[in-house]
């Protein structure tokens, strides 16, 4: 294994690849009572369209099939994983994103035992025509419990408006409908095509002996066989960089309005470049937008906010966005504040002394999710996949210039970049 030691940071890791293609990170932390495994593939619900694995030619499979698959490999023919994780002393649980599947356990006993687990079931994949008809109904509730909540309606309705081919705009888990098309055959398609270890990575951070773990990692590996896998080939849509629409709305039946402000972005080509984005992002709406902001205040002393403004920007190698939002009496007067504030950023220049306690307010927020395990792996495991190392994210933030801060903000906003959309109540 590759030890890397962060003198600053007082952190070891250790960092392997194995001959399957998989990357292992273990980050050891006898401090801690819990340990938390994270096994990630990098595919999530925008991925549509691909060359399955030994094909040549492209498919495009339903919406929603990575949310799909992802129920699908808990239940297999002859046991219950919740059950093997529970007698274990573990709590397990999974999660699908725009790019990303992830199936994690926590437990404070048994941690090779449960990693074990986690391995196996993610790796030994069962599906019948009768379980997948059966959880169609299953997750058709969920969407359209879903479709019953205003926050998520106002969620993807922004995305909606910003993207006009996309699929970050289609719901995670898909549509009813759509999930209706989804067969056996499908989810093996997209299984062995995205599922292949070379495609994963398993990120273990708590308290473990790294050599001990490891050497299980390697020997259960070396047991499965997997296909010789290349890149993956996936295809999207032609998105103009303007947004899709700069308005639109819908009503359901809420006592108070939504309103949310996106800003459609381009992510850099350049690894670093993305990251600074995402750094000077974050910085600056929370800058602006977090309750100590001046422009949060001044949405607050108009009455256009009730206390509760939410924001957020989402970088990924395929998309990128921000989105400033929440509940509003006045949702119309609200947006037209919003993208008045917003126009004032093309010749804003921000004070030395205002970046600097920008920098050191988010270098904490880093170190106190260095605290928690899960935080932890989620983040190392994201940042891998960007092709990042996590832990240099304070170097970079440290090494970011005020001159580059207020680069990024002077161009951040366009005249065709920003949408609105708005949840009213029903008439």
């Amino acid at each position: 294994m590759n030890k890397t030691e962060y003198s600053q940071l007082n952190e070891t890791v250790y960092r392997e690849v194995l001959p399957n293609g998989l990357q292992v990170i273990l980050i050891p932390k006898v401090e801690m009572a819990q340990t938390y495994g994270i096994f990630t593939t990098q595919y999530g619900s925008i991925d549509q369209s691909f060359v399955p694995i030994n094909n040549t030619e492209s498919i495009t499979v339903p919406d929603g099939i990575a949310h799909f698959l992802e129920h699908k490999l808990f239940e297999k023919e002859d046991y219950d994983v919740f059950q093997y994780f529970t007698k274990n002393g573990a709590s397990s649980n999974a999660y699908t994103s725009f790019t990303k599947t992830a199936y994690l356990f926590s437990s404070t006993t048994d941690i090779i035992d449960n990693t074990k687990i986690l391995l196996d079931f993610v790796q030994e994949p069962y599906f019948s025509d009768q379980t997948v008809e059966k959880e169609k109904g299953i997750i058709a509730q969920e969407i359209q419990m879903y479709d019953d909540q205003p926050d998520w309606r106002a969620f993807f309705g922004v995305l909606a408006a910003m993207y006009e081919h996309h699929p970050v705009r289609i719901d995670i888990a898909g549509t009813v409908e759509s999930i209706q098309q989804i067969t056996k055959e499908d989810l093996y398609t997209c299984y062995h095509t995205f599922y292949h270890p070379s495609n994963m990575v398993l990120t273990l951070v708590g308290n473990f002996d790294p050599n001990e773990m490891f050497a299980m990692i390697e020997a259960n590996q070396a047991e499965k066989n997997f296909d010789q896998q290349s890149t993956i080939e996936r295809h999207f849509p032609t998105e103009p960089e303007q947004v899709y629409k700069d308005y639109d709305a819908i009503e359901m039946p809420v006592a108070v309005p939504k309103c949310m402000v996106g800003i459609k972005e381009q992510p850099a080509t350049d690894r670093l470049q993305f990251i600074k984005d995402e750094l000077i992002a974050d910085m600056l709406l929370d800058y602006f937008y977090s309750r100590s902001g001046t422009y949060y205040q001044e949405l607050y002393d108009l009455d256009l906010i009730d206390g509760g403004l939410g924001f957020e920007t989402e970088r990924q190698k395929e998309f990128c966005y921000s989105i400033i939002g929440g509940n509003t009496r006045q949702p119309d007067q609200l947006a037209e504040k919003i993208k008045e504030q917003l126009a004032t950023f093309k010749d804003y220049q921000l004070a030395e002394a205002d970046f600097e306690r920008m920098k050191r307010k988010t270098i904490g927020q880093l170190l106190r999710s260095m605290n928690r395990v899960s935080d932890i792996a989620s983040q190392v495991t994201h940042y891998q996949m960007l092709d990042f190392d996590f832990y240099e994210l304070i170097p970079t933030l440290e090494a970011l210039t005020l001159e580059e801060v207020n680069q990024f903000l002077n161009q951040w906003i366009k005249a065709d970049n920003v949408a609105v959309f708005q949840v009213k109540p029903k008439s």
